[in-house]
């Protein structure tokens, strides 16, 4: 399943125009929530819940506004399924006082795409049939179309049964129409021919298939994501998901349709599940209120829904399980709960017992050996998945582990553009070159993934072995991955740095601090070129280097 480029008639492009792709393996929150900020988009729209002031937010308000039945299956509810089938629940049963509300980053989403759709809707050949806010009956406008045998139909509505789409187009293939979605992301996960179709865009333009086979008007089981970047994605939907299933995306697709019939017909109850993906739902203080008073498993690190819902019938809550004896459930290297290891189940077992001791506090499971040196330089930096760009390199500088000496550096790209990040990157290389003897700090492998893709693009920088000798221990040291994930165990539900770094104390001073908000505040500097909002931002980065020295110190206490 590959990408192709868009034949005869090429998706416009800019220089400005997002990559939102996956960022790398360590920033798949930032992606749940972005895929979560495209579904809340759509059902915003469908409640009204913000403006419509532009042409195309405008036909999707309306299209949202004219569902008809509240019974009816459609394209976000499948969307939002993937990810959350309590999402699905809430939205349709839900107290909708009980939401949060929009913030800057999503509407920033918004923005973005309805921006990108409107370029490629203005790029449409003529005799594109536009169906939009003039037309009183969506269904009837759009069936017309297809009979008259437009080549393109824009903002159409079809539906069969209980099933109801908007496919963004439709296109006519030998008398019959494929559909396809316009996204402002890219069309697949990975890269090259590890490369896959998105399990959120094949269930959205499989409905679209399956109503357009019930109307006798399906070209066949394929559809097509005109993508960020210019190329048509084709979803073929017969195919496996993958080399270690037999599962088709079209079996995906029906057991998901089905179970979202079972969920809006009040046959299949649902229960919220902490995951990276409720990061930006706006039921997401909802949830999180219930799960806590629930005690529910998947506040333990690591444990998700799928795992808690096989461990229900036998341990209830957070309580039950750390009163509970967690040998009594092992055999041997195995235990009574299926894809659950022995010594999984002991990890689990021992923070579900910080978690529930009000006293409780961190501690080393293995020993813990870090580099001393009188120089410790703590080093992040900030990404613009957008545009495609790493845009700050900051760096804090301790002597002899005197907070006294603490001094920031940072390296800024005051554009978006391929000069400005270069000179960038080569500054942040220049300053590690100048400090061969300092040891470097930095939380997860994001920072090593993005140096090699700087290092690729622009190689007159530096070689590829100099990127990998600078993230080798004792060089420098990944605290997530090498100390926190093997060596520690936090009385704290997740272990990112902002987590950990507010138990032990520490407070950022911006009132919301989070990589997606730093997204949005530099797209407004782009924007508008207001020094305070590039002040946050650095102010942002500086926080995040102080925050893994106290983290580090505080590793070093707990030895």
């Amino acid at each position: 399943m590959r990408c192709r480029p868009v034949s005869g008639r090429p998706l416009p492009s800019s220089d400005d125009r997002a990559r939102l792709g996956a960022m790398c393996n360590e920033r798949d929150q930032l992606e749940a929530e972005i895929a979560a900020a495209d579904s809340e988009k759509r059902e915003a729209l469908r409640r009204n819940i913000i403006r419509a002031d532009t042409p195309v937010e405008g036909k999707r308000a309306l299209a949202r506004m004219k569902r008809g039945s509240p019974m009816h299956i459609t394209a976000s509810a499948l969307y939002d399924h993937t990810s959350c089938p309590h999402r699905v629940s809430l939205d349709r049963f839900g107290d909708s006082a009980r939401r949060d509300p929009v913030s800057a980053f999503v509407k920033m989403l918004w923005s973005r795409g309805s921006a990108f759709e409107r370029t490629v809707i203005d790029a449409l050949p003529e005799g594109t049939a536009l169906i939009g806010e003039g037309d009183s009956d969506r269904e009837a406008a759009t069936l017309a179309a297809m009979d008259a045998g437009a080549p393109i139909i824009q903002g159409g509505r079809i539906a069969a049964d209980d099933l109801l789409g908007d496919p963004d187009l439709l296109i006519r293939i030998g008398g019959h129409y494929m559909p396809a979605d316009i996204k402002s992301g890219r069309g697949e996960e990975g890269e090259g021919a590890e490369a896959s179709p998105k399990a959120h865009y094949a269930v959205q333009i499989s409905l679209y298939v399956d109503v357009l086979e019930r109307l006798g008007r399906s070209a066949g089981r394929f559809a097509e994501i005109w993508d960020i970047n210019g190329e048509r994605v084709r979803y073929e939907l017969g195919e496996p998901r993958g080399s270690r299933t037999t599962e088709t995306w079209w079996a995906m697709y029906e057991r998901c349709r089905d179970e979202v019939r079972s969920i809006l017909n009040r046959e299949l109850l649902t229960r919220g599940a902490l995951a990276s993906a409720c990061g930006l739902c706006h039921w997401h203080t909802h949830c999180r209120e219930q799960l806590e008073a629930d005690g529910d498993l998947t506040l333990i690190p690591m444990l998700g829904r799928a795992l808690r819902d096989r461990m229900a019938p036998t341990i209830g809550n957070l309580t039950d399980f750390a009163d509970s004896d967690p040998e009594a459930m092992v055999q041997g290297s195995k235990t009574v709960f299926k894809g659950l290891g022995a010594d999984r189940l002991r990890l689990f077992h021992t923070r579900a017992r910080l978690l529930t001791d009000p006293d409780a506090r961190p501690f080393l499971r293995a020993p813990v050996e870090l580099p001393s040196r009188p120089l410790e330089i703590f080093f992040d930096i900030e990404a613009d998945p957008f545009r495609d760009i790493v845009y700050l390199h900051g760096f804090v500088e301790r002597w002899n582990l005197d907070p006294a000496t603490e001094r920031f550096t940072s390296f800024y790209a005051d554009e978006p553009t391929p000069d400005a990040e270069l000179d960038a990157f080569a500054a942040a290389m220049n300053f590690m070159r100048d400090r061969p003897d300092g040891v470097i700090f930095y939380y997860s492998k994001y920072e090593r993934t993005m140096y090699r893709k700087l290092q690729a693009r622009y190689p007159d920088v530096c070689g590829p072995e100099e990127i990998e000798a600078l993230f080798v221990t004792p060089r420098s040291v990944d605290l997530y991955c090498d100390v926190v994930t093997k060596a520690t165990e936090w009385p704290t539900r997740n272990h990112s740095i902002k987590t950990l770094a507010k138990f032990l104390g520490f407070s950022w001073r911006d009132v919301s601090p989070s990589g997606a908000e730093s997204i949005e505040w530099y797209h407004r500097w782009v924007e508008t070129g207001d020094q305070a909002v590039k002040q946050r931002i650095l102010d942002y980065n500086q926080d995040d280097n102080i925050a893994t020295r106290v983290l580090l110190d505080g590793i070093r206490a707990l030895s």
